[in-house]
């Protein structure tokens, strides 16, 4: 198009832009001559080759407006010029600009009707224009008449009127302006009034009404001024929020949460809340184990501050290693009490209530309000465990950070006291079993626990050794839950007793900890009473404790319920063990027991300070086991061996003798000698101390063995005027039942506790140990009834009498009645002896089972050396038994006579053939150790 301008340029025509301005407007449109349509005629009219001309043009003539066409022709020229080139380039262009004019005339009348009828548009349009300008001037000159009569006069007082309403909405605004200005000073007093959802909600009225009068510049400023005084509140929001984390208070937490809703911030404060409690956690142990540390160190030093939690503990002295720990459980107990005073808030009270609205906008807040709701419950409902695993670590960082090895036991036990109390709160607060806790403790506790033990037997050992096995005077109505360490299993549970001395099951439900301490109270405070009630009421002033009881000794005799079943038989085969199926009746029974050497003193128990000191011993491993129940089965098995160690050292003084052993009379039965060689295997070090050390497999094991203890000088057990120390024996061996009775009644307890795993051993233990302790009575006895009979003088007795007499004789010889002068010696020696020690009913009974017993074996024995005897003499000897029988009873309750059919047997033998005399030779070779009669 800018070629065709520049060409028409050159032809002398005019854009029609610049036609239009130089022509006037009817000149404008100008209508090509005839002369010039001709011209244009007479050019070629072949369109082809027309076309080919235009297309040969060069490109660079379309390419701008700004192109310089006499420049660019000139620039083409060559440094030498030929005129007949240059006339054949010049009427070459000139062919081409007459076949662009060509092309161009045909366009203009192609569209000349178009042109036409707008020219005519355009001279339509001029005229209208014409007829406006005179009708606005009409108009002008009547409003000019219409202002200076009615315009300047009538509406210059609505103006006025106007004027005035805005002013007076003006004087609104500065008034409401200047109140917001103001509002800073009541919003400060409502912060220090705590109240937190008026100080939120006036400042957020204030922020709207604000936003109403943004368009006053003092505005701005004072939006900003809002704007961070609610930034404000919300800080000290979250300072009043991370309050709730020690001291939980109703009233306060709820103006918070509603100033959190006002904000719509729930969620964010429950956020915030989890974080405080992590940091109150902290932050209190932190704080309490300094402030512990700082007073042990004495001085002002602030390089405490700067260490870590876990190096700090690492401070902390043996001294105040209790009272810090006390003092930083009664603080975690206040962060965890706040956190459940928290949920049990939301679950009473947070109920808030959506905005009121008049459109749908209020399902929409309740449908917020609600996913709230879900969330901070969840959320809490999470926080449960976290909390409680922060308040574990930090717990196991202090246990752990101080070596607990030098700790008295009762210490000891006040520590896992404390921590049981802790993990019972965390079973309490989010039903964790505390594993972190248990394995820190644990670890500590069966180390110290071996220690302890070891130290223990070692005094156990000792006490044996000085132990002079005097009687220990007890109430009659003494039981070991009357001694402080077995408190615990009479206790119930109650806000004052810790949980060491708490029942092992029960069967009501107590309230938590949460319900019980919720209103006040620490279930962590040190109560002085529990740890200094040492006092107990369980020996007796003297022999008798009233007249009373002296009195009814008797009439507690004159029952069968502390009789023990194997008491009740009429006698037990020493080879069988079993009893023979008749009974015995009742009147038999109470003869036997007023055979009881024990009426001069009340029926109290006999036991020793050892055995008082053995069962104490075993309250406190208890009271350890029933905090620490992951270790039950090493405090068990540790009392198991006090129990052996006990047996064992009874068995050592008063019942190792091989001479009983050749007798045959079954007094130790196989179980009872393989349970003393278990013991002797796995806890006697036999060891002389002073051999080369060995492995150190060989070492370890020594240190888990105790040496054979010694009985005590002072102890003598020779002398014949004391029945070869009976009164000893039977205080020793009597004591050794009494304390397997202890541990009978003690089995529920610890079976109830005892992993399943290894209950087995537990059922061991009783049935190869605890129950085997009463047959220690027969080979310790037989050792006194051996020697209170002098059975060698009365075979040398017998040996003097003849008998090959030719007469029946009616008089029994001299030999019974020495036998009977022994028995009744040793009947008055038992009556001297009870009036040191009780001899119970079955101890009295053993030792006349055992001296009758023996007496017959040596009569059977005297009967078998006799070379001669006629059947006269035999008629003598069943007359001198009958005899020694008939006395015999008047002196001993005990019904049948021990080994009477024995005698009678082998007497009654003589009469039989040879036939049935063979036969009886094999059946009765070797019958308990004596030889058969030779008959001659």
């Amino acid at each position: 198009m800018q070629k065709i301008k520049s060409l028409m340029t050159r032809q002398g025509l005019k854009s029609p832009q610049e036609s239009i301005h130089d022509l006037s407007p009817l000149e404008n449109f100008r209508i090509p001559s005839k002369e010039e349509l001709r011209e244009l005629r007479e050019q070629p009219t072949d369109p082809q080759a027309q076309q080919e001309l235009i297309n040969s043009i060069e490109e660079v003539y379309f390419s701008s407006d700004s192109f310089d066409i006499v420049k660019y022709e000139l620039e083409k020229l060559p440094p030498v010029l030929s005129l007949q080139e240059l006339e054949e380039y010049r009427d070459k262009l000139k062919q081409q600009q007459a076949a662009v004019s060509k092309k161009v005339a045909d366009l203009i009348l192609e569209k000349q009707p178009s042109y036409v009828k707008e020219l005519e548009r355009v001279t339509s349009l001029q005229t209208s224009l014409q007829l406006a300008a005179v009708i606005c001037t009409n108009g002008r000159r009547h409003l000019s008449t219409a202002k200076e009569g009615f315009t300047q006069a009538s509406l210059g007082l609505l103006a006025n009127q106007r004027k005035r309403q805005l002013l007076m909405g003006l004087l609104k605004s500065l008034r409401t302006i200047k109140t917001l200005q103001q509002t800073d000073v009541r919003l400060s007093e409502m912060l220090e009034e705590e109240d937190y959802p008026g100080a939120i909600q006036l400042c957020l009225e204030c922020q709207k009404a604000a936003s109403t009068f943004k368009h006053y510049s003092c505005i701005s400023e004072l939006n900003s001024k809002l704007q961070d005084t609610l930034e404000q509140i919300e800080e000290q929001l979250d300072v009043a929020l991370s309050k709730i984390c020690k001291n939980f208070d109703i009233s306060h937490y709820t103006k918070v949460q509603q100033a959190y809703r006002l904000l719509g911030k729930t969620q964010t404060a429950m956020d915030q809340l989890h974080m405080h409690f992590t940091q109150a956690i902290h932050n209190t142990v932190f704080q309490v184990v300094l402030g512990y540390v700082e007073l042990c160190a004495g001085n002002t030093d602030t390089k405490f501050q700067k260490l870590q939690y876990k190096d700090l503990c690492m401070h902390i002295t043996s001294d105040s290693y209790i009272p810090c720990l006390a003092d930083l459980c009664k603080a975690l107990w206040e962060v965890m009490l706040s956190y459940y005073r928290t949920m049990e808030w939301h679950e009473k009270y947070d109920h808030g209530e959506p905005p009121s609205s008049s459109d749908g906008s209020n399902v929409m807040g309740a449908e917020e309000t609600n996913f709230d709701r879900s969330y901070v419950k969840k959320k809490l409902e999470h926080g449960l465990s976290r909390i409680w695993q922060d308040v574990q670590l930090k717990v196991k960082t202090y246990l752990l950070g101080t070596d607990m090895s030098n700790f008295k036991y009762d210490d000891f036990i006040f520590v896992l006291d404390i921590v049981s109390r802790l993990m019972q709160v965390g079973e309490e607060f989010c039903g964790s079993k505390s594993e972190v806790l248990q394995e820190s403790i644990r670890k500590q506790s069966v180390n110290y626990f071996k220690n302890y033990h070891r130290t223990r037997l070692e005094e156990l050992r000792m006490f044996l050794e000085n132990e002079t096995w005097e009687l220990c005077p007890v109430k009659s109505s003494f039981s070991i839950l009357q001694l402080h360490e077995f408190k615990f299993m009479a206790q119930s549970r109650s806000p004052s007793v810790s949980p060491s001395k708490q029942p092992a099951s029960e069967i009501e439900r107590t309230i938590t900890l949460f319900e019980q301490y919720c209103n006040g109270g620490n279930p962590f405070e040190i109560q002085a009473n529990n740890r200094d009630d040492e006092t107990e009421d369980v020996l007796a002033s003297n022999g008798y404790e009233s007249d009373e009881q002296e009195k009814s000794a008797y009439q507690e005799y004159d029952s069968d319920s502390d009789v023990p079943e194997e008491l009740k038989r009429d006698y037990v085969d020493e080879q069988t063990g079993d009893a023979p199926v008749k009974s015995i009746s009742r009147e038999t029974l109470r003869s036997r027991k007023r055979s009881d050497y024990c009426l001069s003193k009340v029926n109290a128990p006999i036991l020793t300070n050892t055995t008082l000191n053995v069962i104490r011993l075993v309250g406190k491993y208890m009271q350890m086991m029933n905090i620490l129940k992951p270790i039950a089965f090493d405090v068990i098995h540790f009392m198991s061996q006090l129990f052996d160690y006990y047996m064992y050292a009874i068995y050592m003084f008063f019942g190792r003798n091989d001479t009983f052993e050749t007798t045959g009379l079954g007094l130790s039965s196989s179980r009872l000698r393989t349970t003393l060689n278990r013991i002797q295997e796995s806890l006697i070090d036999l060891e002389v101390s002073s051999d080369a050390a060995g492995t150190l497999t060989a070492v370890e094991e020594r240190k888990e063995k105790v040496p054979t203890p010694h009985l005590s000088h002072l102890v003598v057990l020779t002398s014949g005027s004391t029945l070869y120390g009976l009164a000893e024996r039977v205080v020793a061996t009597e004591s050794l039942v009494f304390l397997a009775e202890q541990f009978e009644f003690l089995q529920s307890h610890l079976d109830a506790v005892m992993p399943p795993a290894k209950k087995p051993f537990l059922q061991q233990f009783y049935s190869q140990t605890v129950s085997t302790a009463s047959e220690l009575r027969k080979p310790i006895y037989w050792i006194v009834a051996a020697k209170a009979i002098d059975y060698e003088q009365m075979l040398l007795l017998m040996a003097n009498v003849k008998w090959d007499v030719k007469e029946i004789m009616s008089q029994h010889n001299i030999y019974v009645d020495s036998l009977l002068k022994e028995f009744e010696q040793f009947n008055r020696q038992l009556n001297e002896v009870s009036k040191r020690v009780r001899i119970p009913l079955p101890v009295s009974n053993i030792l006349w089972e055992h001296c009758i017993r023996l007496a017959n074996r040596t009569i059977v024995e005297g009967y078998a050396n006799v070379k001669k005897c006629s059947n006269e003499g035999r008629a003598l000897m069943q007359l001198d038994f009958q005899q020694f029988l008939m006395k015999l009873e008047k002196l001993t309750d005990i019904r049948p006579i021990p080994d009477k059919e024995f005698v009678e047997t082998y007497i009654k033998a003589y009469y039989l053939t040879e036939n049935d005399m063979e036969r009886w030779i094999k059946e009765h070779r070797v019958r308990h150790g004596f030889l058969v009669p030779l008959i001659g």
